[in-house]
């Protein structure tokens, strides 16, 4: 496959993300664009014949068309969107380095996909529920996606993070019963127990390392295919007081970006807790919350 060629299918994955994103189905963009549903479906696959077309689209769903065409900084400003282009950056990758709160959904339970539709609708109001359903069919893919590719993962979680999870639990608002918050930091408990036996016994390729010093604010991910490299730098936040509904998320390729993040990322990669001193680490936390059972 040449370089054009794949230039212009990552075109078409932006395109059919931005689609999502707005909540527009594909026959509804089609018309909008007066063009045949099976245009628009080859335009999605990376079968763009002109650059007017690629406009037209580029306007519709309020895209720059150099952000529809991954020129420099791609710019996502909605929840829907962003995740539909992190599961396609990671679709075929080899590695991933990331720093998620309280740890990156990939290697989450499947308990925590079973109390995440709660959390999130907690989080959000009126017609923005529709956007939950989008979002874990999306997070679903990717998991599934990991599991059966099982990339190289490097995940760095926080030790701050992990301490406000354990005392809160998933909550998405503040308005809960107390019954249902003392359910939510039961789960919260069952997932870092998890982190803790990944820590014990992890599974192949996937490396955790508790971070003790402050953290960026932001999450971000590395991800690397071959010789390529892409950074994506998320506003968006699942579980523990998430949010889906405001931000602007940033995905790009430059160098300078790759190597300022891939610094921040050895820094704490190399100060960090692993293996069963990272595992013995959290298990102290866990005790100083006076947690139990779960």
């Amino acid at each position: 496959m040449d370089d054009t060629k794949f230039n212009f299918k990552d075109i078409g994955a932006r395109l059919k993300a931005h689609r999502l994103g707005r909540g527009l189905a594909p026959e509804e963009l089609a018309v909008r664009l007066n063009i045949s549903r099976a245009a628009l479906y080859r335009a999605e696959k990376g079968e763009i014949a002109k650059i007017d077309m690629l406009s037209a689209i580029a306007n519709e769903l309020h895209v720059s068309l150099p952000s529809l065409m991954g020129v420099g900084i791609e710019y996502v400003d909605n929840a829907v969107g962003f995740f539909e282009r992190m599961r396609q950056v990671e679709e075929d990758c080899d590695q991933i380095i990331g720093l998620f709160s309280p740890i990156s959904y990939l290697v989450t339970t499947k308990q925590y996909d079973v109390i995440l539709k709660d959390v999130l609708c907690e989080a959000v109001q009126g017609a923005e529920g529709q956007d939950v359903d989008a979002i874990l069919n999306i997070l679903k893919q990717r998991k599934e996606r990991f599991a059966k590719r099982r990339p190289l993962l490097a995940s760095i979680i926080s030790d701050a993070d992990i301490r406000k999870f354990l005392k809160e639990g998933l909550e998405g608002a503040a308005e809960l019963s107390d019954e249902v918050r003392e359910q939510r930091r039961k789960m919260a408990l069952f997932e870092v127990r998890h982190i803790v036996e990944m820590l014990r016994a992890p599974d192949i390729g996937v490396q955790i390392g508790v971070a003790r010093e402050p953290i960026p604010s932001t999450s971000f991910q590395i991800v690397r295919q071959g010789g390529r490299s892409v950074l994506t730098i998320s506003p968006f936040r699942l579980g523990h007081n998430p949010n889906i509904r405001v931000g602007v998320g940033l995905i790009t390729s430059a160098p300078e970006a790759l190597d300022l993040h891939q610094g921040i990322a050895n820094r704490l990669w190399s100060t960090s807790l692993k293996g069963r001193e990272a595992a013995a680490y959290i298990e102290e936390l866990i005790a100083r919350e006076r947690l139990s059972g779960g």
